[in-house]
């Protein structure tokens, strides 16, 4: 499987039944690779979206073993997980943000 095959199945799920593309499919992927990586518990991640008005929303749900990892020291993780979603955001024309719940 070539580069570009694999990256067009990384995005397939996120491909809405008209055929158009998920807002926030991209920062929410982004989103998803990074908690999952960090975390110890990685099945027990789910981003949900929430979108309103141009904007999205993502919400990390973790374990309660892996809030204190994914938050980071004085919030410095969570803090470049916020950056890098806004730039996947901005990558779709659109503002994202990210927060951590249990």
């Amino acid at each position: 499987m070539s580069d570009q095959d694999h990256h067009d199945d990384e995005y397939d799920d996120e491909v809405g039944a008209e055929g158009n593309r998920i807002i926030g499919g991209l920062a929410k992927a982004v989103v998803e690779h990074v908690t999952r990586s960090i975390a110890d518990e990685p099945d027990a991640i789910d981003v949900d979206i929430i979108e309103r008005r141009g904007e999205v929303s993502l919400l990390v749900h973790a374990d309660k073993g892996d809030m204190g990892r994914l938050i980071g020291k004085r919030g410095r993780v969570v803090q470049a997980l916020r950056q890098v979603t806004r730039a996947a955001g901005a990558a779709e024309g659109i503002r994202a943000s990210v927060d951590i719940v249990e």
